[in-house]
């Protein structure tokens, strides 16, 4: 990982080697913590810019909400902290690390009085599953975890805890040679992925799940207009696993992986084996657009220059 000068701290800049917290802390113990995952994209002539930054400041803040987690920053103010945090650190393209976290002042599950506090670091970060997946795809398997049941964790909030389901489930699927991993909700249908929501196609209309049990990602929203406007038909309809098997094409999304295809699932080829005309078509415009290359888009980009 490639550090970066300053992290945004409590509303201060903090050297990214200062910016420390106690071993007390509560969620450090306990868990009690919401972040954000953002790109910013280096747009050439016209400066940088930062993809849905309104839309992930404002998650965060509802994240807290739901989480109970006393947020003290609006997410006007995250959003601005963000572009400070981008600018200071001299940054074209970044990826934007947001986190909200119950600090130390007692122990205990309930977190009390501890105070909250809120951090934004921001780093160079490409392809999160690799530079190649973004062509030929990635290779995954139908996790033996399940995904958390909405009433035990709160599956609209995007909390540190929450991880811990994703980290089994990737580690899992890492020893046993896979990239990736999807996960089942409760009734045994298809949720999402440990960091990612998915999409299939079949005979041309694009599929995912809905967000009765997934957590709603702000590119796959993206990617759901996007997809319309394309003229594509766009469902968010419930499928199991096996639909997975005999689709066309399938691919993930998300900030980090962006729009990753899939060419594999528990050891079944999808498609042609790489990303089909689909997939290709929608990472084609998805990229035009955070690069800036398409106004009708504009307002998704939250543009500054260094």
């Amino acid at each position: 990982m490639v550090t970066t000068d300053y992290i945004w701290f409590d509303g201060k800049m903090v050297p990214w080697a200062d910016a420390k917290v106690s071993v007390m802390c509560h969620a450090l113990h306990y868990g009690d913590s919401a972040f954000e995952g953002i790109r910013a994209y280096d747009c050439g002539d016209a400066g940088s810019a930062v993809f849905r930054l309104k839309e992930h400041s404002q998650r965060l803040v509802n994240s807290c909400k739901i989480l109970r987690i006393k947020m003290p920053y609006t997410a006007e103010q995250i959003y601005d902290a963000c572009i400070e945090t981008l600018k200071v650190n001299k940054m074209k393209a970044a990826y934007l690390r947001p986190l909200a976290f119950v600090g130390f002042k007692e122990m205990g599950v309930y977190p009390g009085t501890n105070p909250v506090h809120t951090i934004i670091a921001v780093w160079p970060w490409g392809a999160y599953l690799g530079a190649e997946a973004l062509e030929q795809g990635i290779r995954v398997r139908t996790s033996s975890f399940t995904r958390i049941h909405p009433n035990t964790l709160m599956s609209k909030a995007k909390a540190g805890g929450n991880y811990i389901n994703s980290i089994l489930a990737k580690c899992e699927a890492v020893d046993d040679g896979f990239d990736e991993a999807i996960m089942l909700d409760p009734a045994g249908v298809v949720s999402e992925a440990t960091g990612e929501n998915i999409f299939i196609v079949s005979n041309g209309r694009i599929k995912t799940p809905p967000l009765t049990n997934t957590l709603g990602g702000i590119t796959r929203a993206s990617l759901i207009e996007l997809g319309r406007d394309l003229g594509y038909v766009v469902e968010e309809l419930p499928f199991s696993r096996d639909e997975i098997y005999i689709a066309d094409e399938a691919f993930f999304c998300g900030t980090a992986a962006e729009l990753t295809p899939i060419r594999e699932v528990d050891r079944r080829q999808i498609g042609a084996g790489h990303a089909g005309p689909v997939t290709k078509h929608l990472q084609s415009e998805f990229f035009k657009v955070v690069h800036g290359q398409n106004p009708k888009y504009k307002d998704w980009l939250a543009t500054y220059t260094i």
